[in-house]
C-alpha cells in the first residue's frame, strides 16, 4: 500500500512539473508572438493615422485621429498595383516551377538503385557551404539575357539545396511496399510518383512551396541587382521607393487637402505587402509543421 501511494504521489508530482512547464513554454510563446507583432501593429497604426498625428509623433500601438486617407491614396494613386501583379505572378509562377523540378530531381535521388544520386547529392550539398562569388553570379546572369527580364525574379530562385534534401528525404521514407505493389499492377515510375507518392506528399510540398514563396514575395537584393525598368519593378522595390520618398511623392505629401505623410504612405506599402502571407499562411499550416519535421528526421 505504501509503495502504491509512492508511486501516486510521484505521478501527481510529474503531472504538476509537466503542467508548470507547460505553462513557462506558453507564456515565453506568448512573449514573443507580442514582441514579434508590435512592429506590424505599429505600422498599422502610422497607416491609420492622421497627418498632423504622423507629424508630431503622437502615434504608438493605436491609431491617432483614425483615417483610411493613406490606404485611398496609395491603392488608388499610388501606383502599387502593376508591381503587386509582378510580385503575385512571380511568386505563383516560381512556386510551381520550383515545386515540379524539386519533385523530378528528388524523386530518383532517393532510390538506392539510382547509383549515382551519392554523387549528386555531394554536388548538392557543395553547393550549400560554396556560394557563388556576386561578380561571376551576375555576369552569368547578364549573359544568360536575365538583366531587366522579367524572369530574372523566378530563374534564379527555383533550386535550392536545402529545399531539395526535404523532399528527397520525405521521399526515402516513404513505404516502399506501395510502391512495389503498383509496380507489380503495371504502374511505371511516373505513375506511381504522380498518382500514389504525391498525393500523399501534402505536407512536405505545403512546406516547401511556403519556404520558396516567401523567398521569391521578400526577393530584393535580385530585383535591385538586375532591373532599373521601373516597369519590371517588384513589390518590394516599389516599397523601396515609396520609403524613400521621391520628389513626386514629397509633392503629393505637402498639398494642404492631404491628410497624410510620407511615413503614412510607407507603412500602408509595409502592411500591403505583408497581407498576402498572413492570408496564405492560415491555409498551409496544418501541413507546415509535419512538413518541417518529415524533411530533418533522416537523410
Amino acid at each position: 500500500m505504501k509503495i502504491g501511494k509512492r508511486k501516486a504521489h510521484a505521478h501527481v508530482h510529474e503531472s504538476r512539473g509537466d503542467i508548470m512547464f507547460g505553462a513557462v513554454i506558453a507564456f515565453i510563446l506568448i512573449v514573443f508572438a507580442i514582441a514579434t507583432a508590435i512592429p506590424l501593429i505599429s505600422e498599422l497604426a502610422v497607416s491609420l493615422s492622421s497627418k498632423t498625428a504622423s507629424q508630431m509623433n503622437r502615434i504608438n500601438l493605436l491609431p491617432v485621429e483614425f483615417t483610411l486617407d493613406s490606404w485611398k491614396y496609395l491603392l488608388a494613386k499610388g501606383g502599387i498595383w502593376k508591381p503587386f501583379l509582378i510580385s503575385v505572378t512571380s511568386t505563383i509562377l516560381g512556386v510551381a516551377i520550383a515545386l515540379i523540378l524539386n519533385v523530378l530531381m528528388a524523386y530518383p535521388l532517393s532510390k538506392t538503385e539510382f547509383k549515382p544520386s551519392k554523387y549528386i547529392m555531394l554536388f548538392v550539398v557543395f553547393t550549400m557551404i560554396f556560394a557563388a562569388p556576386k561578380v561571376p553570379y551576375f555576369l552569368t546572369l547578364r549573359t544568360y539575357g536575365l538583366y531587366n527580364n522579367y524572369w530574372v525574379l523566378i530563374l534564379p530562385h527555383i533550386m535550392t539545396a536545402y529545399n531539395l534534401i526535404i523532399v528527397r528525404t520525405f521521399f526515402k521514407q516513404f513505404p516502399k511496399e506501395l510502391e512495389e505493389a503498383a509496380m507489380i499492377d503495371g504502374c511505371g515510375k511516373f505513375r506511381i510518383l504522380f498518382q500514389i507518392v504525391l498525393p500523399a506528399s501534402k505536407a512536405v510540398l505545403a512546406t516547401v512551396g511556403l519556404f520558396y514563396g516567401v523567398t521569391m514575395w521578400n526577393q530584393y537584393e535580385h530585383p535591385l541587382m538586375f532591373i532599373n525598368n521601373m516597369d519590371l519593378f517588384p513589390l518590394q522595390m516599389k516599397i523601396r521607393s515609396i520609403v524613400d520618398g521621391g520628389s513626386e511623392l514629397q509633392a503629393v505629401t505637402m498639398l494642404q487637402d492631404a491628410n497624410y505623410t510620407q511615413a503614412t504612405l510607407s507603412a500602408v506599402a509595409v502592411v500591403f505587402a505583408i497581407i498576402p502571407i498572413l492570408i496564405a499562411y492560415p491555409w498551409i499550416q496544418k501541413y507546415f509543421a509535419k512538413g518541417a519535421m518529415l524533411g530533418s528526421v533522416k537523410g
